[in-house]
């Protein structure tokens, strides 16, 4: 199996140092050198495009703009790319969003995917008439996908839940394909929720060892389900022709953290109810010093943004070795970002995918597949790299 990469359309602006945001932090306006237009976002994905990313993830928040009209508009400035648009459930009906999806498909020719957020913070939801708890916002969660499953199936659906209800709810016209589930969630009521819906499940960038915990735990209650579960990881990336050029890169931006930034950030994070964000703390403490917690896994992101903190630091050839570390855990996709995402998008695109390419673990989306002599197409098959990966996961 090929993996698969995304990239990230910065909606709240981008800039050559981290812009502050992401899940949990605190709300602030839009900020960055370059303002999340149209016509830059525009750049950005077709730089993805061209590079050989299959998608883009657009976040949702109070701290960025809307991502489903953001990735409409994008859309009609690209021809491949899919869109990984973010939203949270509880702020639309199943019945509507299940119809939002379907208009996408048609509109886009099958470009949409979606990355399911319940919501970590309860004062941002209270923001937007969502008074719910976390636990009963994950519990509504199971049902919005419950009813918006059965709508892309063609079927007439009521259902009476604890949460939300419909009656003789249908679709007159179904999304072609249906759009993939992404889903992530590090507490209890999340991997319930991930076990019986999701069709991947998204963890942050956390230490190799943590992650093949957590594909280990969603893995197991998928089973009980009757399911199996495809993974994903969020990372940042910096790479560059060489270790000392990235770690440097790394060195210039962490050098752009001002100590009131910092702690502004992180106390607005350690009051997040995620137990994802409370991961992401762990790895870094709040302190700059011990950043590289794992080779060539930084934490430095994690001082001002919320939400994924980690990135993969180094010369090419050392990113495409974690980047074949964690796929033997059992990840196949990558959802990448870096700053700034036009310039970075370049690096990995032109650095790192050849790597992966030549190992056998990655083709271009958009290349025909290989023939033999008569003509005939080649199954792809991964390298010696992904075999060993395959009895990894297979095992743990």
């Amino acid at each position: 199996m090929s993996l698969t990469f995304h990239w990230f359309l910065p909606t709240n602006g981008d800039s050559r140092h981290v812009v502050a945001g992401g899940h949990g932090a605190p709300v602030t306006p839009t900020g960055g050198d370059r303002p999340p237009t149209v016509r830059y976002l525009a750049q950005i994905a077709r730089a993805a495009e061209d590079a050989g990313f299959t998608g883009v993830l657009t976040p949702t928040g109070a701290w960025c703009e809307d991502a489903w009209l953001t990735t409409a508009m994008v859309s009609q400035h690209t021809e491949r790319l899919k869109f990984l648009v973010a939203f949270r459930p509880g702020f639309v009906s199943p019945t509507l969003a299940a119809q939002m999806a379907s208009t996408y498909q048609r509109q886009t020719g099958g470009r949409l995917l979606l990355n399911v957020v319940t919501g970590g913070e309860s004062h941002e939801q209270r923001a937007y008439g969502d008074f719910l708890d976390k636990d009963a916002r994950y519990a509504r969660t199971g049902e919005f996908l419950e009813i918006v499953r059965r709508l892309w199936d063609g079927r007439t659906t009521d259902l009476h839940g604890e949460h939300l209800r419909v009656e003789q709810a249908r679709l007159t016209r179904l999304p072609d394909p249906v759009p993939e589930i992404y889903f992530g969630g590090s507490s209890p009521a999340a991997g319930a929720v991930a076990a019986r819906h999701a069709d991947v499940y998204l963890t942050w960038g956390e230490p190799p060892a943590q992650v093949a915990e957590k594909i280990a735990w969603i893995r197991r209650l998928a089973a009980e389900q009757g399911r199996t579960v495809r993974f994903g990881i969020r990372l940042h990336v910096i790479t560059r022709d060489t270790s000392d050029a990235a770690w440097a890169e790394a060195a210039r931006l962490l050098d752009g953290f001002d100590g009131a930034t910092v702690r502004g950030v992180q106390e607005g994070l350690a009051r997040s109810e995620s137990e994802g964000q409370r991961r992401m703390l762990a790895l870094h403490g709040g302190g700059r010093d011990g950043l590289e917690i794992h080779p060539n896994l930084w934490a430095g992101i994690g001082l001002v943004r919320g939400g994924a903190g980690t990135a993969l630091v180094g010369g090419h050839a050392e990113v495409a070795e974690r980047i074949t570390e964690y796929h033997r855990l059992g990840i196949d996709e990558f959802v990448l970002s870096g700053y700034p995402h036009l310039e970075e998008a370049y690096w990995f695109g032109e650095g790192v995918l050849p790597r992966l390419a030549a190992a056998g673990l990655w083709a271009h989306p958009a290349a025909p597949p290989p023939t033999d002599r008569r003509g005939t197409e080649i199954p792809f098959t991964a390298g010696a790299g992904a075999g060993a990966g395959a009895g990894a996961a297979a095992s743990g």
